[in-house]
């Protein structure tokens, strides 16, 4: 394995983000993910406004820092939220994924925040199981934020199956499991 490094989005590569995008939901089958929301990518603009915030971060790979991943970070009013994880395929199960996320945990706890949210597919292995793993716990709907709740809509307007669809949380107050 190459070494990898995760740091802050430089400006010239928050282009490569959308692509990568892309190369990692072509992994889902077209049950888990419609083929309209797969090729529907963050835009520029967004990963543009969020690497100047310092929530865009990247996973570099070997000597020439290849960009293979990236993990977007939002404000969900108190807490943090994971809005995009993505790695190459091709960089896949090499810890890449891991090491996004903790980043951004790490992130997140800078930024003052006491935890961090995501919503990603239930029953799909590097979803919700690879979360779980990183300390994540599902969250009862009866404790859905607003800001959760319109993401659920905004998945569900998007052709994702809500009850194929979880969200979860993090505590950011410990570390997670190894």
């Amino acid at each position: 394995m190459s070494r990898f490094e995760i740091g802050l989005a430089r400006p010239e590569e928050v282009a490569l983000c959308p692509g990568i995008e892309a190369r990692a939901a072509a992994r889902f089958s077209s049950r888990d993910l419609p083929p309209d929301a797969a090729e529907d990518v963050t835009d520029l603009e967004t990963l543009t406004r969020a690497q100047r915030d310092g929530r865009l971060l990247v996973a570099r790979v070997g000597a020439d820092e290849t960009v293979a991943g990236f993990v977007l970070l939002e404000d969900h009013g108190d807490e943090a939220h994971l809005e995009e994880v993505d790695v190459l395929p091709e960089f896949g199960r090499r810890g890449l994924g891991r090491g996004l996320v903790e980043a951004a945990c790490d992130r997140a706890r800078a930024r003052g925040f006491a935890s961090i949210t995501l919503s990603t597919f239930r029953d799909v292995a590097w979803n919700a199981p690879f979360y779980a793993r990183a300390g994540f716990e599902e969250i009862p709907h009866r404790e859905w934020t607003d800001a959760l709740v319109a993401s659920a809509a905004a998945e569900a307007a998007a052709g994702l199956d809500p009850a194929r669809r979880v969200m979860m949380r993090r505590r950011l107050d410990a570390r997670a499991p190894s």
